[in-house]
């Protein structure tokens, strides 16, 4: 293997890795503040949705990007709404979430687009010109002419070159490291990854982050100093709301071009995973998350692994995030403590 192919390897994992970064990261302030979060899938699946619908009526892809994390937001609301107000099954309630976000977005994108349930391709094309053509001509005829020029925008994230690539690209080893695999990402890889060392400031380093974590624990010794555990834990599921908005916008606009059917493929129950594996910290989600995504990528470059003797098939090979899920799941649940007060809803003692 040359040093070619571990680099567009591991540029592929970063690719693949961020939207299991930021579904991690939602899951562990969520359930950092005692709220189980299952449907990290079914908001994944909204913001995805809901950005591509957006970036494919508007050609703007930072207003899907918006409506991206305003469709994460509302299952937020709806899973906060029935597992902390209501007090109902924290798990049941992110399972009905994953059912929710299946099945309506398949119904809108089929009756607004009429494509089987997969919004047009963002790629610039005729397909594309079809649907924001319209959009325009109607902003025009409200606002003016003039309005809708800020409409032009590129419909899908472009990767960022970062300062210095092509400089120094030819030094040994650290150069194409740099310029291959660190520079020439979108914008919200960087995000994902600036987000791990500020979770981590935040939790562990704020008056904030120690209240959450308190929650998480003992959420009666909090109500006991005069903070409330409801504002608290719905702080923390509205934060997910928002990773997972990022995660989803970035899946349909920025590894993808558009929205199809099922595109989350069970990332947020791979992320939910690699939470576990990291025992709920945000650098060993980092790892944890990487790790799948190297699986990732290894299977997508070699569909059919030569090991000489034998070789692997692309069915296994395609199959290896998921099987190093089940094998996480049944080897560190036990290993792995969670919040004391995880998944319990708090009845406040009168």
């Amino acid at each position: 293997m040359d040093l070619n192919t571990v680099l567009q390897i591991l540029d592929s994992a970063v690719r693949l890795m961020t939207p299991l970064l930021l579904a991690c990261l939602a899951g562990l302030y969520s359930e950092r503040a005692g709220v189980f979060d299952i449907g990290l899938e079914g908001k994944m699946l909204m913001a995805a949705f809901s950005a591509a619908t957006v970036a494919a009526l508007t050609g703007n892809v930072w207003l899907g990007a918006m409506a991206g994390l305003l469709g994460a937001l509302m299952l937020s609301a709806v899973h906060g709404i029935a597992s902390i107000t209501f007090r109902g099954n924290q798990l049941i309630s992110g399972v009905a979430i994953n059912f929710l976000a299946s099945g309506l977005t398949v119904l809108l994108g089929q009756k607004i687009f009429g494509l089987g349930g997969r919004t047009p391709s963002l790629t610039p094309g005729a397909e594309l010109e079809a649907q924001v053509g319209p959009f325009r001509a109607w902003l025009s005829g409200i606002m003016g002419p003039d309005t809708a020029g800020w409409l032009t925008t590129t419909p899908r994230m472009t990767g960022i070159t970062l300062p210095f690539a092509e400089t120094l690209g030819n030094v040994p080893v650290i150069g194409p490291l740099y310029a291959e695999v660190i520079s020439g990402h979108t914008i919200l890889v960087y995000v994902a990854f600036l987000m791990v060392p500020l979770t981590w400031w935040v939790l562990y380093r704020t008056r904030f982050g120690l209240r959450l974590r308190a929650v998480g624990e003992n959420p009666a010794s909090v109500d006991t100093a005069g903070v409330s555990v409801t504002r608290l834990r719905f702080a923390a599921v509205a934060i997910a709301g928002l990773l997972c908005g990022l995660a989803g916008a970035y899946l349909a606009t920025g590894l993808s071009a558009g929205f199809v059917k099922e595109m989350t493929a069970g990332r947020g129950f791979i992320a939910l995973a690699a939470l576990i594996f990291a025992k709920w910290r945000p650098w060993g989600a980092l790892g944890a998350t990487f790790l799948f995504g190297l699986l990732e990528a290894v299977a997508n470059r070699y569909p059919n692994l030569d090991l000489g003797v034998i070789t692997v098939p692309s069915m296994f090979m395609n199959a290896l995030p998921y099987i190093l899920t089940v094998i996480i799941l049944a080897g560190f649940v036990g290993r792995a403590i969670p919040p004391r007060a995880g998944g319990e809803p708090y009845v406040k003692e009168r």
